[in-house]
């Protein structure tokens, strides 16, 4: 802009209403002392940042320039309340951002971040009626304004999805969704990155023609130093401090330089002159650069050098990795020092609004709310292929589980040393009778028809050893060479059967237990096929088979079945735990994926609290997993008839509640963790905790004393065993058991909810 408003003209506006300013402590404290005297002292909002100071006047367009890392972006992320100060304080549109009175965040101010920021799989009509919805428009508003900014940012069909934008179309979406609520403060982080000198102009005149009459205030940062000649202020920026602070054409002027980029390398070689070389670098500098002064004349604009090497001197072109710290080093100025120092006021109070009890109830805003949820949904619909998966996975997961684990082993080989019979073994087939002269034959086929081994016949027993010690086989079974005459032997003399008899009647039994659970089955199949064959043949000779039976009598049982198997142990645990990690991995991946691509962050800062946000997402994944349970529930208990013999409403409440559980803690990891890898760290570490100390897999009154007090305390201990109970025992909600489950599920979702929601006020930057 070649013409443009007196330096003197830009100073009164400061103090005829609300500003976003920092400004350096001296001119500050002459500022507000002028502000005071003049329009009152709630008339001049400002900032103080210790290490870095800067002014932006109401209705004008400030430039903040400076090479990347210098800290341009940290400062607007500060203004815009989403990270805190180590020192100094900030002043934005009436107050410090984050208060009641100051509007930030919230729709007074709007923010466009370096990145995109933007739903690939919506429309550019949907972007904006997102973003018009949250900034308080309504439908009507936003579909006006929609053909304005196609036309005027060269944008595609208003209908055609983001993500087939190229990326200068995408950050013209991204700036127009800025613009589209008219907000008082207008932040611009590098808007005109990718856009053809044509458009960077016209948008350089809309700026310049909203700004015009004073209602909005423009920051932009930018790389292209000398399109902020129409900027009515600009600020450059190097190594987290400011240079200078003027208007363009002053700064030239001042300066004596063909360019503004010509005056920021001046500046950074002040910047950067060592202590022992400034008494005789600085002379020279200062008579042929003269430093701008204020046009009232009070005070010199102070361009600083530090004492020390390194404390101003960053790696790289102009610097990188400068955080909003404070300077605690003494600071020397080339500009003369005003004849007596002026006291640093207090700031002036804040624009408080009047605050009704009603307001302190209304933890979320329905308007957020409805925008928040259309665009969870939309963006579901939008992503079809990746949702059927979602609810697919934990399907797929249930049904491997009842196909693989807890049925019995099968095609179990056990080798065979009968010295009763001469090898091959063909020759051992025999019926069985009474008069059976070749009992262990029909033993051997007794096992070999009704359990699932494999039996393989060898002549000696170290042959058979030596097919346990390669692998091949799980036991050797030997039987003595008179086995049928002692075992008729013992039971026709009873207790007087003779010690060779009760030797030879007995069968040796040699193991590989390195399996527990192979091992057991083959003990149970010799033990219990042993005791039902020898029944057989004592009923074959008119023999109460009683006789043969262990002096127990197991009648029906109270609860399940008379042969358990370990799938319906495992079953409701682990139920509730593809439910509860499957919501984690869901909801944490959500918000991850939004805050890494800038979405979140943008949209708190257009006023969407945390509160919104975790209660939006908690309804549109509950959705979800609703029908990831109801299928999980119906494959499990109906298709493959797991037990169960309890209320239906139950099974699905506790699974339902389970997911709740694990949705919130999936907040949790997403607002703790910084990047997918953290959080699936940070999963992955509770998965198997959860299943080993909950019951899952192993009843926990085997573990140890210690283990069993944390074990307590788990989110999904309490409620496996309420769904066991539900399930096997068919107890009601009435049962201490069962309605604990429902009690300790409800507390950790609560404490899940807090910590999120803790986090997310507090956890900015």
């Amino acid at each position: 802009m070649n013409e443009g408003p007196s330096d003197l003209e830009l100073r009164r506006r400061q103090f005829k209403g609300q500003m976003s300013t920092v400004n350096t402590r001296r001119q500050q404290a002459v500022c507000v002392r002028r502000a005071y005297k003049r329009y009152g002292t709630k008339s001049n909002p400002y900032v103080i940042l210790d290490g870095l100071n800067m002014t932006v006047p109401k209705g004008c367009i400030y430039g903040l320039l400076g090479a990347s890392g210098c800290g341009k972006t940290t400062l607007l992320n500060c203004i815009v309340g989403r990270k805190r100060l180590n020192s100094g304080e900030l002043w934005v549109l009436g107050g410090t951002p984050g208060s009641s009175g100051s509007g930030v965040p919230g729709p007074r101010v709007g923010y466009m971040p370096q990145e995109i920021a933007l739903y690939g799989e919506f429309t550019i009509r949907e972007t904006l009626k997102y973003f018009g919805w949250i900034s308080d428009m309504t439908t009507a508003e936003v579909e006006a304004k929609v053909d304005f900014f196609v036309n005027f940012l060269m944008l595609p069909d208003a209908d055609r999805q983001v993500k087939n934008l190229s990326g200068g179309q995408q950050r013209r979406v991204s700036l127009a969704a800025t613009l589209l609520h008219e907000p008082e403060l207008l932040i611009l982080d590098e808007p005109t990155v990718g856009v053809d000198p044509l458009l960077r102009n016209n948008i350089w005149n809309h700026l310049v023609e909203i700004t015009k009459h004073g209602r909005t205030t423009v920051i932009i940062t930018t790389h292209y130093i000398d399109e902020t000649r129409q900027a009515h202020l600009i600020g450059l920026m190097r190594g987290g401090y400011f240079l200078a602070e003027e208007s363009p054409e002053r700064l030239i002027q001042q300066f004596n330089a063909d360019s503004l980029e010509d005056v920021f390398l001046k500046l950074s070689v002040m910047q950067n002159m060592n202590k022992r070389r400034r008494s005789s670098i600085l002379q020279s500098v200062t008579e042929t650069i003269r430093v701008p002064e204020i046009a009232t004349g009070a005070v010199n604009d102070a361009v600083v050098l530090d004492d020390e090497m390194g404390v101003g001197e960053i790696s790289g072109e102009f610097g990188d990795n400068v955080s909003m710290t404070s300077r605690t080093s003494r600071r020397v100025s080339i500009a003369p020092e005003p004849a007596h120092e002026i006291h640093q006021p207090e700031l002036p109070p804040e624009d408080k609004p009047e605050v009704f009890y009603r307001d302190y109830l209304k933890i979320v805003k329905l308007t957020h709310m409805r925008a928040l949820i259309w665009k969870n949904f939309l963006w579901m619909w939008r992503n079809i292929p990746i949702m059927m998966f979602i609810i697919g996975l934990p399907v797929a997961q249930i049904i491997l589980f009842s196909l693989s684990v807890g049925h019995e082993p099968v095609g179990i080989h056990l080798s065979v040393v009968n010295k009763e019979i001469d090898y091959p073994a063909e020759h051992c087939k025999q019926q069985l009778g009474c008069n059976s002269t070749r009992l262990s034959c029909n033993y051997l086929e007794y096992l070999a028809n009704n359990y699932s081994v494999k039996l393989d016949y060898w002549a000696t027993e170290d042959e058979a050893r030596r097919t346990v010690e390669k692998g091949d086989s799980w036991a050797v079974i030997v039987l003595a060479h008179n086995f049928s005459d002692a075992m008729r032997s013992r039971i026709e003399n009873g207790r007087d059967v003779p010690e060779e008899d009760l030797h030879s009647s007995t069968i040796n039994v040699y193991q590989d237990k390195s399996n527990e659970n192979i091992a057991t089955y083959v003990e149970r199949d010799l033990l219990f096929g042993f005791v039902s064959f020898l029944g057989s043949y004592l009923s074959s000779c008119d023999i109460d088979p009683v006789i043969a039976g262990l002096p127990l009598r197991w009648e029906a049982p109270i609860y399940g079945f008379g042969d358990p198997d370990f799938t319906n142990f495992a079953a409701p645990g682990v139920t509730l735990t593809i439910i509860f990690f499957m919501a984690v991995a869901l909801t944490s991946g959500a918000m991850i994926m939004e805050r890494n691509e800038g979405i979140l962050e943008r949209s708190l800062v257009n006023g969407i609290s945390g509160t919104e946000l975790l209660f939006s997402q908690i309804i549109t994944q509950f959705v979800v997993m609703l029908g990831q349970t109801v299928m999980v529930i119906v494959v499990a208990f109906v298709f493959f008839g797991l037990t169960q013999e309890g209320s239906w409403w139950l099974v699905f409440a506790i699974t339902v509640l389970a997911g709740m559980c694990g949705m919130c803690f999936g907040f949790v990891v997403s607002c703790a963790c910084d990047n997918e890898r953290s959080a699936t760290y940070m999963a992955l570490g509770s998965f198997l905790p959860i299943v080993m100390l909950c019951g899952i897999i192993w009843p926990i009154e085997a573990m140890n004393d210690y283990l069993k007090l944390v074990s307590t305390v788990l989110p999904l201990t309490q409620a496996t065993d309420s769904l066991r109970c539900v399930l096997a025992r068919g107890w009601g909600i009435a049962n201490p058991v069962v309605y604990n489950g429902f009690v300790a599920l409800t507390v950790w979702i609560l404490l899940f909810l807090t910590i999120s929601i803790l986090v997310i006020k507090f956890k900015k930057g």
